[in-house]
């Protein structure tokens, strides 16, 4: 079950990705195709075509259509697109608890046709809906045309409604299968959510959910949800889940831009713009039983808190590069990081030269480690981070770099400069016990680092 159920006042976790009948979406004309496939199939209208990216919510449209079919329609869901010919007609008669021989197929097409003008004629109707029909055979596609042909003098026997990816649409275009593409009544496809519709999608999730309260998430973590997602709900379910975690790592009761960002930053299919906020620290944390950019207690704690513990064997960072380097930030870059203000910490302001001096000296390749990213850029608390630190690392391995937004800075503490990623992922293992129980070590190449700045 989510972790943040309880924060955010939630029964049930409301962006699952398995489809949840209960959290069907009607805008973004799903609710209007919904209405459209109960209609053609009461009104024998053959087969019926709806076609969508994948994830877009077809697999849930179709169990919503089952549900809210009358009972007098008897449903058969095929979702195997590797059937053969005969094997989808044998699939079918099996649904409908046909016994025949299967040494003939034209024995069995009989028995079918027997038991659907038994069934019309008892007042029942009996609809086929096929999943990932793009995937099937071009004689399986035929066969499926072939199973349209049943009916009476005036009735057909049996609807069917292909479910499939935008690749159907090619499929059905081949001259082989025109005639299966002529008995095609109707077509819908499953369009991608724009930025509104994404915004009202996600609210109607969290409300399906018990949520009560104002929006959660607000229009820039909206905005990079629909851009990331390319408005596919179950992408939109994925990155509504995993910011959700962020911001409840934080404590936070809303979700911001950078909450949004960091779950686009942790999904694979996202394109890896500028998110700064990696939700894997989030999430480690949250595990650990901390607050990403607070850190674990004893880091930030007052200075009554109880001393840590003796010091620890430290990863040691490599030589300084070579003060000839050719400096590799902008002006713009350096304008930034100078606007921070450290307040009067020496530990600090230490700590933010050395950072200025590596990010402008270090080659591309060289890696350091983060250890978090906060959104409390208050210099006394980070000072009172590197004052408990220096008991256990040597503070000229800490890095603190201020990431600048809008005209508010974030906390960005790296550790090391190693000459590679799997160095860093090596010596990662090595920082003490508390470092890895508070943080979640990401390695981050000087390329990276200077992206983000």
């Amino acid at each position: 079950m989510a972790l943040y159920l309880e924060h955010f006042g939630l029964k049930e976790p409301p962006f699952r990705i398995t489809p949840h009948t209960d959290f069907f979406f009607d805008g973004a004309d799903r609710g209007a195709t919904l209405e459209a496939l109960l209609y053609a199939i009461q009104h024998e209208e053959g087969i019926v075509k709806v076609v969508g990216e994948v994830g877009s919510g077809k697999t849930m449209l179709c169990r919503v259509l089952i549900e809210r079919l009358p009972k007098n329609v008897e449903t058969i869901y095929l979702a195997n697109p590797s059937f053969t010919r005969d094997e989808i007609l044998y699939a079918v008669a099996e649904e409908l608890k046909i016994e025949f021989s299967r040494e003939r197929v034209t024995i069995a097409l009989r028995a079918l046709q027997d038991r659907l003008i038994e069934s019309y004629a008892e007042g029942r109707r009996t609809v086929i809906l096929i999943d990932e029909a793009h995937a099937m055979p071009e004689e399986t596609l035929e066969q499926v045309r072939l199973l349209s042909n049943l009916e009476t003098h005036r009735h057909k026997l049996l609807q069917i409604v292909l479910f499939g990816q935008p690749e159907l649409d090619e499929v059905l275009a081949v001259a082989s299968l025109r005639q299966l593409k002529d008995r095609i009544t109707h077509g819908f496809r499953m369009r991608p959510l724009s930025q509104a519709e994404a915004a009202t999608y996600l609210s109607f999730r969290l409300r399906a959910a018990g949520y009560r309260g104002p929006d959660l998430f607000g229009e820039s973590a909206v905005a990079a949800i629909a851009r990331a997602s390319s408005g596919l709900t179950r992408r939109i379910n994925i990155l509504a889940d995993k910011s959700l975690l962020a911001a409840f790592s934080e404590g936070a009761h809303g979700v911001t831009g950078g909450h949004a960002r960091a779950a686009v930053a942790d999904s694979e299919f996202a394109p890896r713009w500028r998110a700064r906020r990696p939700l894997l620290a989030y999430a480690g944390a949250a595990a650990a039983g901390v607050l990403v950019g607070a850190g674990a207690y004893w880091l930030f704690a007052p200075e009554t808190a109880p001393a840590a513990a003796a010091p620890v064997a430290a990863v040691q960072a490599p030589a300084p590069a070579s003060p000839v380097a050719t400096p590799r930030l902008e002006r713009e870059q350096v304008l930034r990081l100078s606007g921070y203000d450290p307040g009067r910490n020496p530990l600090l302001q230490a700590s933010l030269a050395a950072a200025r001096e590596r990010l402008g000296a270090e080659p591309d390749g060289r890696h350091s480690l983060e250890l978090y990213l906060t959104d409390n850029s208050d210099p006394d608390r980070v000072e009172r981070f590197l004052m408990r630190a220096r008991t256990l690392v040597p503070l000229q391995n800490l890095y603190i770099v201020p990431l600048e937004s809008g005209g508010r800075y974030r906390i960005w503490a790296l550790y090391g400069v190693y000459p590679d990623r799997e160095a860093a992922l090596r010596a990662a293992a090595s920082l003490p016990p508390r470092y890895l129980e508070a943080f979640r070590t990401l390695p981050r190449s000087f390329a990276e680092l200077r992206r983000a700045l």
